[in-house]
């Protein structure tokens, strides 16, 4: 972080620094945000929607929305003062609902995931689109998933990878309890129910990794595509397919 402001700072330009995403998005043309992808995923909700552009240095893990490598920070920069970058919208996506007596909505870059609780026991999942219903699931969870979340607890369950720019949802059932389930891509413009069919505290909605709510007995959530997005900064000689070939170690076969 030190080493960036110094850099920043040697090119004549200003760095703020601090937590509060939201208030540096109102005073900055760009936000730099410094960790995994978790640091990432709280950036964009903090910043609701904001046009501020964010670029993720990955001090983290895995880091697919952390796209530069911390050791790559000064040739990064290089790229934007020269201005040779471009930008990359991503859809947000919302919940809402009456969650065991209370209103909630939230929003998401990744996922939402309506899950078990503490108990290790099945759940049911009623869910519908668009008003038909899919199936009634008896699962461990049911993930959500954005464009931007297919590489995130959509790929540990078992979903496709997408890329980020598809304007699909992913549905993926977490450990279903029934061979033929299996994720489901629907149009990103779906209007997706999800009902709790058992009562609390049974049922969790976590939004992002982060728990929000619990369900309670015929609580409905709905998920749909968010008006909001977030810009990414898109660096050069950079993809997403590249991105997949070096964090997930594909290789070639060979004969």
């Amino acid at each position: 972080m030190r080493k960036a402001v110094r850099l920043i700072e040697r090119a004549g330009r200003k760095a703020l620094v601090g937590g509060d995403a939201a208030k540096l998005a109102q005073e900055s043309d760009l936000l730099l945000v410094f960790g995994g992808d978790g640091t990432m995923l709280h950036a964009a909700r903090d910043i609701d929607g904001a046009s501020t552009p964010l670029l993720g240095i990955n001090i983290g893990g895995l880091g697919f929305l952390t796209a530069v490598p911390s050791r790559n920070l000064p040739r990064a920069l290089d790229h934007l003062w020269r201005g040779e970058f471009e930008y990359e919208s991503r859809a947000l996506i919302e919940a809402g609902g009456r969650c065991n007596g209370k209103q909630v909505r939230e929003t998401a870059l990744n996922d939402i995931v309506i899950s078990r609780g503490e108990l290790s026991r099945l759940i049911g999942l009623e869910v519908s689109v668009n008003g038909e219903l899919i199936t009634r699931y008896r699962c461990d969870g049911l993930i959500v998933s954005s464009p931007t979340g297919s590489t995130a607890y959509s790929l540990a369950a078992g979903g496709a990878i997408v890329l980020p720019s598809a304007e699909v949802f992913a549905l993926t059932p977490i450990c279903p309890h029934a061979l033929s389930n299996r994720s489901i891509m629907l149009p990103l413009d779906s209007t997706i129910r999800v009902k709790a069919l058992n009562p609390a505290p049974s049922t969790i909605m976590s939004v992002d990794g982060e728990v929000f709510a619990e369900l309670d007995a015929g609580d409905e959530v709905t998920v749909r595509r968010s008006r909001s997005v977030i810009r990414l900064v898109h660096l050069p000689n950079s993809s997403f397919l590249e991105a997949l070939r070096q964090k997930l170690h594909w290789r070639g076969a060979y004969v």
